[in-house]
């Protein structure tokens, strides 16, 4: 059997909890062989991770690379095949924008693998006219410029995608919605083979929120760039054989953009409990907390070293331990440190840098998450079979892993209440070692690697056998 793993901007190139999770999936299953169909901002980036042996190939799409778009040119066919292909294409766009649901074999088979749009979407007189309507119809107000260059720097992306042509494979596993779920999809479509979903986070909603942060996307541009993520959410909810979500939460979200409820399924993360279940050792008189995770924003980084300073004011002897790589956004570390020195605790808070965590799991005393946005984070997962408390921001699944327990659970950016939560850790010994007997009891039951891993294995030869004779 051979799965191909079709992942945009993650594995195998940059690190973090995804590319983690696609690395121990993969070497977890090597019985299985895997390709990897991966979407890239950029060309020959720097490989993040040894590939295991049972990948047998990458392939990797520059999704803004305009070559695509010559290249696709010599595939067209002649001008005839042209013409109805624009006017089947812009006759499913009709329906579905006057609420109608065109097939996904309407709007994605009527494009052949490694033909490109980029020229007739603007050449052909039909969608330029069409393009044309809908700027009077959906951006009266805003300069048609506005509307021109925001359809097309989307649909540029959205063409590379479809002119890409996949690894062969038995099974299209995508690793998100977005444009390594488009990619999957249309697989599917042209392939005839499974298509499995299972998101982390939700894209299209992290998506909607940098949108509008981005102070440079604007009116129109802002709404176009939401419409179009959100399309192809549904688009790929509606068209997945599966969709695997890490909690309950996102499910119901796939299920509200068109999931068939028979078609998800929650399979949350899991890790090697025995791994992480390292004796405790009593390092010295201080109190330790710990923060393991990238030093990047979306961890809120500042947030926990506000909150230390909160803490050493009314602990002197607590250290604080930064524990994960600063080199993903040096300019973020950077101004974490200065943080630091300007509130005069940098001799109390320590950067490790890349670094050992097991061997800081042996000591610290509570582990603490700030982050302003994750799934299922693994730290508090990691830090439950060693035994460590946690407190947390209330994200993703967050209040789910915590039980609940408003005492250690903040909102996001709250560095008081965190710095409380830190506190009551210290002050009530005996109930917190009680409490992490619990934790990590539910931690072996629910959030074994091994088993949910088996799980993944048995859902491949499940589609595998599903694929219509002769597809195999």
């Amino acid at each position: 059997m051979r799965v191909c793993l079709v992942i945009e901007g993650s594995y195998p190139f940059i690190t973090g909890g995804v590319s983690s999770w696609v690395h121990e999936l993969i070497s977890g299953l090597s019985e299985i062989e895997f390709v990897l169909f991966t979407f890239s901002p950029q060309a020959d980036q720097e490989l993040r991770y040894k590939l295991p042996p049972n990948v047998v190939g990458v392939t990797d799409v520059v999704l803004s690379d305009k070559s695509r778009s010559r290249e696709g040119r010599r595939r067209e066919g002649g001008g005839r095949l042209r013409r109805e292909r624009v006017r089947g294409i812009l006759a499913s766009h009709l329906r579905m924008f006057s609420g109608g649901v065109p097939s996904l074999e309407e709007l994605i088979g009527a494009i052949p693998e490694g033909v490109s749009l980029h020229r007739d979407s603007v050449l052909d007189g039909r969608s330029w006219r069409f393009v044309q309507a809908q700027n009077r119809l959906r951006n009266p107000i805003y300069p048609y410029s506005d509307y021109f260059w925001a359809w097309k720097s989307a649909h540029d992306l959205i063409f590379n995608v479809l002119a890409a042509s996949p690894p062969e494979a038995d099974i299209y596993h995508s690793l998100s919605t977005g444009f390594a779920g488009l990619a999957a999809l249309a697989a599917k479509v042209r392939r005839g083979k499974s298509f499995l979903l299972t998101e982390h986070g939700l894209y299209h909603k992290e998506r909607e929120i940098e949108i509008r942060k981005a102070a440079f996307v604007r009116g129109y541009q802002r709404d176009l760039w939401i419409r179009v993520y959100n399309r192809i959410a549904r688009m790929c909810y509606e068209g997945a054989d599966l969709c695997t979500s890490l909690f309950e939460e996102n499910r119901r979200y796939q299920l509200e953009l068109g999931a068939s409820p028979e078609k998800t399924v929650v399979i949350p993360n899991g890790i090697d409990v025995m791994r992480y279940s390292v004796p405790r050792i009593k390092k010295d008189e201080d109190f330790h907390v710990g923060f393991v995770g990238r030093i990047v924003p979306i961890k809120d980084v500042k947030t926990f070293i506000v909150a230390a300073k909160l803490v050493l004011e009314r602990i002197p002897n607590a250290r604080f331990h930064l524990i994960g790589p600063d080199d993903e956004d040096p300019e973020y570390a950077k101004e974490c440190q200065r943080l630091a020195a300007d509130l005069k605790i940098d001799d109390r808070l320590e950067f490790t840098g890349r670094a050992d965590v097991l061997e800081y799991y042996s000591f610290l005393d509570v582990v603490v998450l700030t982050s302003v946005r994750e799934a299922q984070p693994l730290v508090i997962l990691e830090a439950f079979a060693a035994l460590i408390p946690c407190v947390a921001t209330d994200v993703g699944n967050v209040s789910e892993l915590l039980d609940g327990d408003r005492r250690f659970i903040a909102p996001s950016k709250d560095a008081a209440k965190i710095a409380q939560g830190i506190e009551y850790v210290l002050e009530h010994p005996e109930e917190m070692a009680a409490l992490a007997v619990n934790n990590r009891a539910r931690t072996v039951a629910n959030y074994e690697k091994r088993e949910l891993l088996a799980r993944y294995g048995e859902l491949y030869s499940r589609f595998e056998s599903a694929n219509p004779p002769g597809e195999e």
